[in-house]
């Protein structure tokens, strides 16, 4: 098998993994620790804390689905964004472009299964230092999106300069460095 097409399939199963683990500590969260209500909160640390809440929208609350329609929309307009990353990963060579397309679109899934079935995304990881909250409330899918995301545009950034670089460097300087 080629390195490329096993670098693929480890991605792809990556992205299964996620899902699963997003799914899992949704269920575990809201069935086994009944943190299923709005304004339930466990501490489990003085800094995070499990607090249970919806979101409606998408990323950062934006785009609220307030009725049906929206509901749906949402769901396909991000089953679209799911498959186009999805045919992007599978095109990608390079296995770091690989690792971030899988977690986003393990994120993905997750987040879709949930609007699907719940009309919203069960959100319950709370960081917080006092009163302080740098991040909303979130959930594993949302945390290997974000991550995904970043990884993306590190690689992007720096591998262009990368490029640059190497367009830039004159046939005679190569020769010199061997």
């Amino acid at each position: 098998m080629k390195t490329v097409t096993r670098n693929r399939l480890i991605g792809l199963a990556a992205a299964l993994v996620i899902y699963f683990i997003d799914q899992w500590s949704k269920n575990y969260v809201t069935k086994v620790l009944r943190i299923d209500q709005l304004g339930d909160s466990l501490e489990l640390l003085p800094i995070f804390n499990l607090t249970f809440t919806r979101n409606f929208g998408v990323s950062l609350g934006m785009f609220e689905a307030t009725s049906p329609e929206m509901r749906w929309t949402l769901v396909a307009v991000t089953a679209l964004i799911a498959l186009v990353v999805t045919v992007w990963l599978m095109r990608e060579k390079e296995f770091g472009d690989i690792a971030g397309l899988s977690l986003i679109l393990g994120g993905a899934l997750g987040n879709i299964k949930d609007r699907y079935d719940l009309g919203y995304v069960v959100d319950f990881a709370d960081l917080h230092f006092g009163e302080f909250r740098p991040f909303l409330i979130f959930n594993i899918a949302d945390a290997a999106i974000t991550i995904g995301v970043v990884i993306i545009l590190a690689r992007a950034f720096f591998m262009r300069d990368k490029v640059d670089e190497l367009m830039n460097s004159k046939p005679a300087d190569a020769a010199e460095n061997i």
